[in-house]
């Protein structure tokens, strides 16, 4: 008997984590496979050409929800998923990550009766007024099969009641992804320094409301930013948010030592990862990606729901205080950089814990 399993997306990031498991899973003959793409995300970089470089298979069903409202996304997700699930009754319906479509799809699965796996579950950044942690509280009381990165996302769940024998610790899938691109990644490097030109250089990247949506607060950083350009010229791949904010608060302005640039491909903004001098972000998921590398990370963030990449990792979080980031910087190119260790199960290992636990799993008949 063939077990169906549907894999659900809904932002670039969940493609990347989606597709590792999905290569796991491929050899085990007895499943089956969907990958469902909400639409939650249009990427238009989203062609052929990135799934092929990426090793992600092209979804089976794209929904083209859209952008909208949180709750007019979640609704239209549920609504549309709902005919998926009663078509293609999925023995199985995983979700990644912590974005509308997860929380949405997992609701409609509740519903049904359909079990659900978490992939990513019990990160906590404790900061409620985040929509995304509103969607990993929900998704974890909802989900069947809980598979968390690290220890610390293990003592969330049990602290929220999460019986143990739903908590699999199976380490970080997107570094499964991280480490089967990585050469891929490295072989660009030589085409791509010769366009920057530039021996020494930080990576910047900027989205999450807290930060651009305030007019203050995205004006503050952007002086600080060229500030720090003085010390160490920044690459600056710009998030459409980002960009529009920019653009409306007319501060869109290119500076010598803060180059802006469109938005890379992940091999390309990987191999610049690789070989920046230090990273300024406010991207949970790239918080993880420096600390793998071995790369500085300083988080404009009061919190985060990755702590292991503060404790074990190099992330420091800087909050809004801009004059702490510009001495993290001086401190990093003094050569006074924090140095992480490895976090256990980061190994590249995780999608195939996560196959071999699905492979074991007692399903109803």
């Amino acid at each position: 008997m063939t077990t169906h399993i549907v894999h659900v997306v809904g932002a670039r990031p969940n493609f990347m984590k989606a597709a590792s498991v999905m290569r796991a899973l491929a050899s085990c003959d007895s499943l089956r496979q969907t990958l469902v793409h909400t639409g939650q995300h249009y990427d238009a970089n989203m062609s052929k050409v990135f799934f092929q470089e990426l090793d992600i298979p092209e979804p089976d069903i794209n929904l083209g929800v859209g952008s909208g409202s949180h709750t007019w996304q979640t609704a239209q997700i549920m609504s549309d998923f709902e005919h998926v699930a009663l078509e293609s009754k999925p023995d199985l319906v995983l979700v990644y990550g912590d974005v509308n479509s997860t929380v949405a799809t997992a609701l409609v699965c509740a519903k049904m009766s359909i079990p659900v796996g978490h992939v990513e579950a019990g990160l906590r950044s404790f900061d409620r007024t985040m929509p995304e942690e509103m969607n990993r509280l929900l998704t974890d009381q909802i989900a069947d099969l809980l598979f968390t990165p690290s220890e610390d996302a293990d003592e969330n769940l049990l602290r929220e009641g999460i019986s143990r024998e739903k908590i699999t610790l199976v380490g970080n899938v997107m570094i499964d992804t991280l480490v089967h691109l990585l050469p891929k990644a490295l072989d660009r490097w030589s085409i791509q320094s010769s366009s920057w030109s530039l021996e020494r250089f930080g990576l910047v990247t900027l989205h999450r409301p807290s930060n651009v949506d305030h007019p203050g607060k995205i004006s503050s950083i952007m002086k600080t930013l060229i500030e720090i350009g003085d010390l160490l010229p920044l690459v600056f791949p710009i998030h459409p948010r980002t960009r529009q904010r920019l653009e409306d608060l007319k501060l869109l302005n290119q500076n010598s030592r803060v180059h802006l640039q469109e938005p890379l491909g992940y091999l390309d903004f990987l191999a610049l990862q690789c070989h920046a001098a230090l990273v300024i972000t406010d991207s949970g998921g790239i918080q993880e990606e420096t600390t793998y590398l071995g790369v500085p990370c300083l988080t404009v963030r009061e919190n985060t729901e990755r702590p292991m990449t503060l404790t074990l990792g190099t992330n420091i979080l800087v909050g809004q205080d801009m004059d702490r980031l510009k001495a993290e910087v001086r401190r990093i190119l003094s050569g006074d950089r924090k140095q992480g260790q490895k976090i256990p199960f980061w190994d590249g290992q995780a999608a195939r814990r996560i196959a071999g636990s699905i492979v074991r799993w007692p399903f109803r008949s």
